[in-house]
């Protein structure tokens, strides 16, 4: 069913495809990323994309944006065949796209990263002044509210996306291309972007949504094509699919959708925390008096909107931040401001850390994947050949068979970590972590932008954590995850603990109501 066309729904069979891509390939040395694709989008549609990291689905698209020039095939617009060599020439045909990681400066304000490299003349404040009435205009039309005035480093992910979708409508396109769009989203602003998209369909905009969310893909879009390997796999209308369909179609094999986990066995406490508290550079407190235990083979999820604490929370453990208050690892005392309070003196305790930014704390993007692999443990006698050298030819073994075990492709060592999909960075981070068999793993966001595949294999491997006599503690904004992994779950609001839950005496909606400060009876 390669490069299968799904009938557009509601749309005129004989239209001209918005987009339609013929034969394309492209390859990055051995590694084929894309293999004779071919793809029509119908215009005025929501089109979806889905596939395992690393099947080229971002690939593809950076093809069709023009970051990247393909080896063989053809690009239609409108039905008239187009070059484009770069973002400008994408930008000129219509086509504008919001990635993954925002490509936005960060000291600049909305204002100008909305008209940067369109400024039109040489005086700035003219141009400053029509873009913020078209700014205006555009917030109104789709909802799209944003202070032009604000400093992006200032803002929170939600709103540097609807920064995004400006600039991407500031430059007039018609087709919109977005990857991973809700990764870093809390589920009210994955719901208002969701009526964004809706609103901008309804207007006449193509919109191409590349997500691992199936549940996302059967809500919004008309149309879903399937990737695996490098190739198209099926094109299909989503009202005729169904989320087990398209993941084995992903996979090429069943996938549980469900985890089946057996009941925990909890053991001794491993994470005692009385009182602890932050105060952040300005003066803000972030954590204000949060107590909590985690014992032997449970885990503890946390849930909560983004930015009440949760990362804090994390980095206090993990020796990034200094704090106030009490925190006990099987019973004896961390050091929370002195010189014992790093990250090293942490991983000797038995404590693990999976960062919640995988790109800008887990991994340094420009070494090699088994360098990645060792950071944090090249101390380790087994790193060393003698006191002064490291064994870097027992460090690579140990990465090659870290990678196979957690099928991160391609397993190849000596690729530099940003040559990896998200997905595939985030399995060298597990990979690194979990194979040390902590007392207790901090985990942070652990599949966000994971495809359905990998998401099975993560999840799964922190449950034998648990199995074998681990703590785990888990921060994640997805509520799905959070109560299927979880055996004991707290909420955190404005740097508290709303109250905790056992996951089958709870639900979406009542962790939903406490993660916005309401209160409830505390179990």
């Amino acid at each position: 069913m390669a490069g299968a066309e799904a009938p557009a729904a509601g749309r005129h069979p004989d239209a001209a495809p918005a987009i339609e891509l013929r034969g394309i390939s492209k390859a990055f040395g051995t590694v084929q990323a894309n293999r004779d694709i071919s793809l029509r989008v119908m215009p005025g549609t929501i089109h979806g994309i889905v596939g395992e990291n690393g099947a080229g689905k971002s690939t593809l698209m950076s093809i069709l944006y023009g970051f990247y020039k393909a080896d063989a095939g053809e690009i239609l617009v409108g039905g008239r065949r187009v070059t484009i060599p770069d973002s400008q020439a994408a930008i000129r045909a219509g086509i504008g796209m919001v990635f993954q990681h925002f490509k936005l400066v960060e000291p600049f304000t909305v204002l100008e990263n909305v008209i940067l490299g369109v400024e039109e003349g040489r005086l700035l404040k003219p141009a400053l002044a029509r873009a913020r009435d078209t700014l205006q205009r555009l917030a109104r039309d789709y909802e799209l509210n944003v202070d032009p005035d604000a400093r992006i480093e200032d803002l929170g992910v939600g709103m540097r996306q609807r920064v995004e979708l400006l600039k991407a409508l500031y430059r007039q396109a018609d087709i919109l291309i977005l990857d991973e769009p809700t990764g870093v989203l809390t589920p009210t602003e994955a719901d208002h972007l969701f009526r964004i998209l809706k609103n901008l369909k309804s207007e006449g905009k193509t919109i191409i949504l590349i997500t691992h969310k199936l549940r996302e893909i059967m809500a919004i879009t008309d149309t879903v094509s399937v990737m695996r390997r490098g190739e198209m796999t099926a094109t299909l209308e989503t009202a005729r699919t169904s989320p087990e369909q398209l993941a084995e179609l992903m996979v090429g094999r069943k996938v549980l959708l469900r985890l089946d986990k057996k009941p925990a066995t909890p053991d001794q406490t491993i994470l005692e925390i009385e009182n602890l508290r932050v105060t952040d550079d300005d003066g803000v407190e972030r954590l204000k008096g949060v107590s909590l235990s985690v014992r032997a083979g449970e885990i503890l999820g946390i849930a909560g909107v983004a930015g009440n604490g949760q990362s804090q929370l994390l980095e206090v453990l993990g020796g990034i931040t200094p704090a106030t208050g009490n925190v006990r690892v099987k019973g004896a005392e961390i050091d929370l401001t002195g010189r014992h309070s790093d990250g090293r003196s942490r991983r000797a305790r038995g404590i693990a850390h999976v960062p919640e930014d995988r790109q800008r704390e887990g991994l340094i993007m420009d070494f090699f994947a088994w360098e990645n692999l060792v950071f944090g443990y090249h101390h380790d006698p087994a790193c060393q050949r003698n006191r002064a050298l490291m064994d870097n030819a027992a460090i690579r073994a140990r990465a090659a068979e870290q990678m196979a075990r957690f099928d991160v492709r391609p397993p190849d060592p000596d690729l530099a970590a940003r040559n990896f999909s998200g997905g595939n960075q985030q399995k060298i981070v597990l990979a690194r972590e979990i194979e040390r068999n902590p007392d207790l793993l901090l985990v942070g966001q652990p599949t966000r932008g994971v495809d359905i595949g990998a998401i099975e294999f993560i999840h799964q491997r922190i449950l034998d954590l648990r199995d074998a006599g681990s703590a785990v503690l888990l921060v994640s904004v997805e509520l799905e995850e959070i109560l299927s992994l979880s055996d004991r779950i707290a909420v955190m609001f404005d740097g508290r603990l709303m109250g905790e839950r056992r996951p089958d005496q709870t639900d979406e909606t009542e962790l939903g109501l406490m993660m916005t400060g309401m209160r409830t009876e505390v179990a």
